[in-house]
Protein backbone atom coordinates (compact mmCIF):
# COMPACT_ATOMS: atom_id res chain seq x y z
CA UNK A 1 0.00 0.00 0.00
CA UNK A 2 1.31 3.28 -0.86
CA UNK A 3 1.88 6.28 1.64
CA UNK A 4 2.91 10.12 0.75
CA UNK A 5 4.91 10.87 3.65
CA UNK A 6 4.33 10.02 6.90
CA UNK A 7 2.64 6.64 7.57
CA UNK A 8 -0.66 8.18 9.55
CA UNK A 9 -3.50 6.70 7.80
CA UNK A 10 -4.84 10.33 6.75
CA UNK A 11 -1.92 10.50 5.19
CA UNK A 12 -2.01 6.94 3.14
CA UNK A 13 -2.88 6.90 -0.60
CA UNK A 14 -4.22 4.06 -2.29
CA UNK A 15 -4.48 2.48 -5.96
CA UNK A 16 -7.96 1.58 -6.73
CA UNK A 17 -7.66 -2.42 -5.90
CA UNK A 18 -5.89 -0.99 -2.68
CA UNK A 19 -9.08 1.25 -1.63
CA UNK A 20 -11.49 -1.28 -2.65
CA UNK A 21 -10.28 -3.99 -0.59
CA UNK A 22 -9.56 -1.36 2.40
CA UNK A 23 -12.94 -0.71 2.19
CA UNK A 24 -14.73 -3.83 1.21
CA UNK A 25 -16.00 -3.09 -1.71
CA UNK A 26 -14.95 -4.18 -5.62
CA UNK A 27 -13.00 -2.40 -8.15
CA UNK A 28 -16.01 -2.29 -10.15
CA UNK A 29 -18.32 -0.71 -7.46
CA UNK A 30 -15.46 2.06 -6.88
CA UNK A 31 -15.63 3.02 -10.45
CA UNK A 32 -19.40 3.14 -10.59
CA UNK A 33 -19.38 5.45 -7.41
CA UNK A 34 -16.76 7.59 -9.42
CA UNK A 35 -19.19 7.71 -12.50
CA UNK A 36 -22.40 8.54 -10.26
CA UNK A 37 -19.94 11.13 -8.93
CA UNK A 38 -20.16 9.77 -5.37
CA UNK A 39 -16.39 9.74 -4.93
CA UNK A 40 -14.55 13.00 -5.64
CA UNK A 41 -11.85 12.60 -8.33
CA UNK A 42 -8.45 11.06 -7.66
CA UNK A 43 -4.89 12.68 -7.27
CA UNK A 44 -3.04 11.64 -10.56
CA UNK A 45 0.32 10.73 -11.32
CA UNK A 46 0.03 10.01 -15.34
CA UNK A 47 -2.14 7.48 -15.97
CA UNK A 48 -1.89 6.47 -12.20
CA UNK A 49 -5.20 7.22 -9.66
CA UNK A 50 -4.08 7.87 -6.09
CA UNK A 51 -7.29 7.85 -3.39
CA UNK A 52 -6.93 8.90 -0.14
CA UNK A 53 -8.45 8.54 3.42
CA UNK A 54 -11.39 10.89 2.28
CA UNK A 55 -12.29 8.77 -0.55
CA UNK A 56 -11.93 5.35 2.24
CA UNK A 57 -14.15 7.52 4.72
CA UNK A 58 -16.97 8.30 1.49
CA UNK A 59 -17.00 4.91 0.71
CA UNK A 60 -17.48 3.52 4.59
CA UNK A 61 -19.82 6.18 4.93
CA UNK A 62 -21.76 5.49 1.39
CA UNK A 63 -21.95 2.06 2.67
CA UNK A 64 -23.65 2.74 6.20
CA UNK A 65 -26.28 4.88 4.66
CA UNK A 66 -26.75 1.76 2.64
CA UNK A 67 -27.68 -0.54 5.40
CA UNK A 68 -29.77 2.47 6.42
CA UNK A 69 -31.81 1.51 3.42
CA UNK A 70 -31.22 4.84 1.39
CA UNK A 71 -30.69 4.64 -1.94
CA UNK A 72 -27.69 5.53 -4.15
CA UNK A 73 -29.81 8.54 -5.50
CA UNK A 74 -30.72 10.02 -2.05
CA UNK A 75 -27.21 9.56 -0.83
CA UNK A 76 -25.94 11.41 -4.22
CA UNK A 77 -28.19 14.50 -3.09
CA UNK A 78 -27.31 14.46 0.40
CA UNK A 79 -23.61 14.52 -0.71
CA UNK A 80 -23.59 17.00 -2.91
CA UNK A 81 -25.80 19.31 -0.65
CA UNK A 82 -23.12 19.04 2.17
CA UNK A 83 -20.25 19.68 -0.75
CA UNK A 84 -22.22 22.63 -1.78
CA UNK A 85 -21.92 24.04 1.81
CA UNK A 86 -25.70 24.11 2.44
CA UNK A 87 -26.41 24.05 6.26
CA UNK A 88 -28.67 21.33 7.81
CA UNK A 89 -31.94 23.73 7.63
CA UNK A 90 -31.17 24.05 3.89
CA UNK A 91 -30.91 20.29 3.51
CA UNK A 92 -34.19 19.08 5.69
CA UNK A 93 -36.15 21.56 3.54
CA UNK A 94 -36.24 24.08 6.58
CA UNK A 95 -34.38 27.49 4.95
CA UNK A 96 -34.88 29.88 8.02
CA UNK A 97 -34.93 26.68 11.09
CA UNK A 98 -32.98 27.40 13.81
CA UNK A 99 -30.49 24.51 13.38
CA UNK A 100 -27.21 25.47 12.02
CA UNK A 101 -24.29 25.21 14.13
CA UNK A 102 -20.91 27.89 13.89
CA UNK A 103 -18.39 25.98 14.34
CA UNK A 104 -15.90 28.39 14.34
CA UNK A 105 -15.92 31.49 16.50
CA UNK A 106 -13.57 33.49 14.86
CA UNK A 107 -13.22 37.36 14.94
CA UNK A 108 -12.18 39.07 11.81
CA UNK A 109 -9.56 42.01 11.98
CA UNK A 110 -9.58 45.33 10.51
CA UNK A 111 -5.75 46.62 9.46
CA UNK A 112 -4.12 49.48 7.94
CA UNK A 113 -1.34 48.56 5.53
CA UNK A 114 0.46 50.48 8.27
CA UNK A 115 -0.65 48.45 11.32
CA UNK A 116 -0.22 45.04 9.07
CA UNK A 117 3.48 46.40 8.58
CA UNK A 118 4.18 47.17 12.18
CA UNK A 119 3.13 43.32 13.15
CA UNK A 120 5.22 42.01 10.55
CA UNK A 121 7.83 44.65 10.12
CA UNK A 122 10.08 43.73 6.85
CA UNK A 123 8.19 40.73 5.62
CA UNK A 124 5.17 42.65 3.80
CA UNK A 125 6.21 41.81 0.72
CA UNK A 126 4.19 41.30 -2.70
CA UNK A 127 4.32 37.60 -2.78
CA UNK A 128 3.70 37.26 1.36
CA UNK A 129 0.03 39.16 0.60
CA UNK A 130 -0.35 37.58 -2.34
CA UNK A 131 0.10 34.40 -0.57
CA UNK A 132 -2.20 35.59 2.29
CA UNK A 133 -4.77 36.17 0.10
CA UNK A 134 -4.90 33.26 -1.74
CA UNK A 135 -5.06 31.02 1.67
CA UNK A 136 -7.86 33.32 2.00
CA UNK A 137 -6.18 35.32 5.40
CA UNK A 138 -6.75 38.03 4.18
CA UNK A 139 -8.93 40.19 1.80
CA UNK A 140 -8.70 44.01 1.36
CA UNK A 141 -11.54 46.00 2.06
CA UNK A 142 -11.27 49.56 0.55
CA UNK A 143 -8.13 50.76 2.33
CA UNK A 144 -7.94 48.73 4.86
CA UNK A 145 -7.20 44.83 5.08
CA UNK A 146 -9.52 42.36 6.85
CA UNK A 147 -7.61 39.00 8.51
CA UNK A 148 -10.24 36.32 8.99
CA UNK A 149 -8.83 35.09 12.64
CA UNK A 150 -7.31 37.27 15.38
CA UNK A 151 -6.05 34.41 17.09
CA UNK A 152 -4.57 33.34 13.59
CA UNK A 153 -3.27 37.06 13.10
CA UNK A 154 -1.85 36.79 16.80
CA UNK A 155 -0.13 33.18 16.61
CA UNK A 156 1.27 34.48 13.05
CA UNK A 157 2.46 37.22 14.30
CA UNK A 158 4.30 35.30 17.54
CA UNK A 159 5.88 32.75 15.36
CA UNK A 160 7.29 35.79 13.28
CA UNK A 161 8.98 37.78 16.42
CA UNK A 162 10.04 34.29 17.66
CA UNK A 163 12.36 33.90 14.34
CA UNK A 164 10.11 32.34 11.55
CA UNK A 165 10.22 34.02 8.25
CA UNK A 166 6.74 34.80 7.49
CA UNK A 167 6.54 32.89 4.22
CA UNK A 168 7.28 29.93 6.38
CA UNK A 169 4.57 31.06 8.52
CA UNK A 170 2.27 30.86 5.56
CA UNK A 171 3.26 27.67 3.94
CA UNK A 172 2.75 25.79 7.00
CA UNK A 173 -0.81 27.43 7.30
CA UNK A 174 -1.57 26.14 4.09
CA UNK A 175 -0.47 22.86 4.73
CA UNK A 176 -2.16 22.69 8.20
CA UNK A 177 -5.60 24.04 5.96
CA UNK A 178 -5.45 20.91 3.83
CA UNK A 179 -4.83 18.58 6.92
CA UNK A 180 -8.34 20.55 8.80
CA UNK A 181 -10.31 19.74 5.78
CA UNK A 182 -9.45 16.20 5.92
CA UNK A 183 -10.49 16.55 9.65
CA UNK A 184 -13.29 18.54 9.53
CA UNK A 185 -14.41 15.43 6.31
CA UNK A 186 -13.89 12.74 9.09
CA UNK A 187 -16.24 14.39 11.72
CA UNK A 188 -18.58 15.60 9.03
CA UNK A 189 -18.69 12.00 8.05
CA UNK A 190 -19.22 10.52 11.61
CA UNK A 191 -22.33 13.53 11.33
CA UNK A 192 -23.46 12.48 8.33
CA UNK A 193 -23.81 8.78 8.78
CA UNK A 194 -24.44 8.30 12.43
CA UNK A 195 -26.60 11.55 13.84
CA UNK A 196 -28.46 12.99 10.58
CA UNK A 197 -28.70 9.83 7.79
CA UNK A 198 -32.62 9.49 9.23
CA UNK A 199 -33.59 12.89 8.87
CA UNK A 200 -31.86 13.41 5.92
CA UNK A 201 -33.78 10.30 4.14
CA UNK A 202 -36.93 11.59 5.54
CA UNK A 203 -36.47 15.28 3.77
CA UNK A 204 -35.05 13.33 0.53
CA UNK A 205 -38.57 11.60 0.26
CA UNK A 206 -40.61 14.59 1.06
CA UNK A 207 -41.73 14.19 4.18
CA UNK A 208 -41.63 16.45 7.08
CA UNK A 209 -39.13 16.52 9.82
CA UNK A 210 -41.12 16.53 12.79
CA UNK A 211 -40.61 19.73 15.21
CA UNK A 212 -39.56 17.67 18.16
CA UNK A 213 -36.95 16.27 15.96
CA UNK A 214 -35.28 19.25 14.34
CA UNK A 215 -35.28 20.34 18.04
CA UNK A 216 -33.38 17.32 19.17
CA UNK A 217 -31.10 17.54 15.96
CA UNK A 218 -30.12 20.92 17.31
CA UNK A 219 -29.73 20.05 20.58
CA UNK A 220 -26.98 17.35 19.05
CA UNK A 221 -25.30 19.31 17.17
CA UNK A 222 -24.28 21.99 19.51
CA UNK A 223 -23.20 19.41 22.11
CA UNK A 224 -21.01 18.04 19.43
CA UNK A 225 -19.03 20.74 18.37
CA UNK A 226 -16.92 21.56 21.34
CA UNK A 227 -16.61 17.51 21.37
CA UNK A 228 -14.88 17.41 17.89
CA UNK A 229 -12.87 20.24 18.93
CA UNK A 230 -11.37 18.71 22.28
CA UNK A 231 -10.61 15.62 19.92
CA UNK A 232 -8.47 17.61 17.64
CA UNK A 233 -6.77 19.72 20.27
CA UNK A 234 -5.35 16.67 22.28
CA UNK A 235 -4.74 15.21 19.47
CA UNK A 236 -2.00 17.56 18.08
CA UNK A 237 -1.03 18.27 21.99
CA UNK A 238 0.13 14.74 22.22
CA UNK A 239 1.99 14.42 18.50
CA UNK A 240 3.38 17.27 19.49
CA UNK A 241 4.73 15.82 22.67
CA UNK A 242 5.71 13.06 20.87
CA UNK A 243 7.28 14.78 17.75
CA UNK A 244 9.59 16.90 20.32
CA UNK A 245 10.26 13.79 22.94
CA UNK A 246 11.91 12.49 19.36
CA UNK A 247 13.32 15.40 18.36
CA UNK A 248 15.20 15.98 21.68
CA UNK A 249 16.10 12.22 22.08
CA UNK A 250 17.68 11.96 18.78
CA UNK A 251 19.58 15.38 19.47
CA UNK A 252 20.65 14.20 22.51
CA UNK A 253 22.09 11.30 21.22
CA UNK A 254 23.92 12.88 18.53
CA UNK A 255 25.68 15.83 20.59
CA UNK A 256 24.76 14.94 24.25
CA UNK A 257 26.29 11.70 24.44
CA UNK A 258 29.87 11.86 23.94
CA UNK A 259 29.78 14.56 26.84
CA UNK A 260 28.54 12.45 29.48
CA UNK A 261 30.79 10.45 31.06
CA UNK A 262 30.56 6.27 30.81
CA UNK A 263 30.45 3.77 33.40
CA UNK A 264 33.77 3.21 35.47
CA UNK A 265 35.96 0.21 34.35
CA UNK A 266 37.52 -1.97 36.85
CA UNK A 267 41.20 -2.42 36.77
Amino acid sequence: MAASGAAGPERREYRVAELAEAAGVSVRTVRFYRERRLLPPPRREGRIAWYGGHHLARLRAIAALLERGHTLGGIAELLTAFECGRDVGELLGLAGAAITVPWSEETAVRLTPAELADRFPGEVTPENLTASVDIGYLRPEGDELVHISRRLLDASTALVAHGVPLAAVLAAGREVRAHADALAETFTTLIRTHVLADALARAASGRPVPPAELARLTETLHQLRPLANTVVEAEVAMAMDRRVRTELDEWLGAHGAADEPGPARPG
